[in-house]
C-alpha cells in the first residue's frame, strides 16, 4: 500500500483515553511520504463532523461531507489502524493546514 500525505483513509483511533478523539473515522495523513514508506507508523490527524470555531480547527471537504481536521489530536498510529483510502485534500485545504500547523508547532 502507497500511503500518501495529505490522504484521507478511515482509520480505527480505538482504544483511547480522557478527551481523544475515538471510534473509526476519516482521518488525514501528515507525515512526510519518505516516513510513510519506511516506517511501519504515520503520523494523522482526525477529522471530526463536529465543526466548532477553533483556531486549531480546518474546515475540509471528503466525500461531498463537510468535516474539520482536527490538529489538536496529532498523533502517532500503526498501519495496521488503517482502512480504505477515501480522499485526500484540495491545495487550498493544505494551505490552510500548513498555516494552522506552522502556528501551533512553528516558533
Amino acid at each position: 500500500m502507497v500511503i500518501k500525505r495529505y490522504d484521507v483513509y478511515w482509520i480505527s483511533l480505538d482504544p483511547t483515553q480522557g478527551s481523544e478523539i475515538s471510534k473509526i473515522r476519516p482521518c488525514l495523513i501528515v507525515s512526510p511520504d519518505e516516513l510513510n514508506q519506511y516506517l511501519r507508523t504515520v503520523v494523522i490527524l482526525p477529522i471530526t463532523s463536529t465543526i466548532k470555531n477553533y483556531p486549531w480547527r480546518v474546515d475540509c471537504t471528503v466525500q461531498n461531507q463537510k468535516g474539520s481536521i482536527a490538529a489538536d489530536q496529532i498523533r502517532v498510529v500503526d498501519k495496521s489502524r488503517l482502512g480504505s483510502k477515501i480522499g485526500n485534500l484540495s491545495a487550498i485545504e493544505i494551505k490552510k493546514l500548513k498555516q494552522v500547523m506552522q502556528e501551533m508547532l512553528g516558533d
